[in-house]
């Protein structure tokens, strides 16, 4: 007996570009292969240790003198969860939060149960309207983040009475790859859309494309989980640039109810 056709399978035949950090790309890719696409896994940023890390295990040593800690990626998550394990244990007294679902994962999957986490919007703003983060008067909140990160978080916390220390965990750098074999798979018509999931790291992908690729890139849909990101997708000359709810699974069915 022939097994029925499963009728969810919205990207087949259809090749997607994921261009998450590396080692970062495993669900959404597997989330592109249930529908029956091909997920083209190309890292557009690079992941690295911060140059100084004395400040921040300097950090990791007075943990016990913060009340919340924030994680704004799965990055920070990766390489503070690191630089604290390997010296200590997590105070059990220290409340986690973390701006998306990817970040609350990777927490608990440390063993971190209890994490803050935005209902719906996964951004700084999405964190900042949680009851907990209103009231901050007096509490002592580490940030974990990457060199450069966006302002917002802190500023606002120190303006509603917050003593804000920023953890610098890591760098991002636009990494060297061979870009050819992505272009001809262009030019044989099997990448059908694009997935960015930051600002930065689609400057990037622009970058390293080169004038045939990025002509390529211009004409492919992108899928983006933030409205910023389709700003810079504007910016680059990008006109088919599409917001879809955040996480894995929503992005994807995104990018199926387009093609569908």
């Amino acid at each position: 007996m022939t097994a029925p056709t499963d009728v969810r399978r919205g990207l087949a035949g259809r090749g997607v570009i994921v261009t998450r950090p590396a080692g970062q790309s495993d669900g959404l890719a597997k989330c592109v292969e249930r529908e029956g696409g091909k997920a083209i896994v190309f890292p557009v940023i690079a992941i690295e240790d911060v140059a100084d890390r004395e400040r921040l295990m300097r950090i990791v040593d007075r943990l016990d003198d913060f009340d919340l800690a924030i994680f704004v990626s799965p990055s920070a998550v990766a390489k503070a969860m690191a630089a604290i394990t390997g010296r200590r244990a997590f105070p059990s007294s220290l409340t986690a939060a973390a701006v998306g679902p990817g970040g609350a994962r990777e927490l608990k999957r440390r063993g971190i149960e209890r994490v803050l986490v935005p209902p719906a919007r996964f951004d700084s703003e999405g964190l900042l309207d949680l009851p907990e983060l209103r009231h901050v008067a007096g509490r002592h909140v580490v940030i974990f983040r990457g060199e450069g990160g966006r302002a917002l978080l802190a500023e606002t916390l120190a303006l509603r009475g917050a003593r804000v220390t920023f953890a610098e965990c890591y760098r991002r750098v636009k990494p060297q790859a061979d870009v050819a074999p992505l272009v001809d798979a262009w030019d044989r018509g099997e990448v059908h859309a694009v997935i960015a999931t930051s600002s930065e790291g689609l400057r990037n992908f622009h970058d390293m494309l080169g004038e045939a690729g990025r002509a390529a890139l211009r004409r492919t849909p992108v899928f983006v989980p933030h409205p910023r990101i389709k700003d810079a997708a504007h910016a680059l000359g990008i006109a088919e640039a599409f917001v879809t709810a955040a996480g894995d699974e929503a992005m994807v069915a995104g990018i199926v109810s387009h093609f569908a």
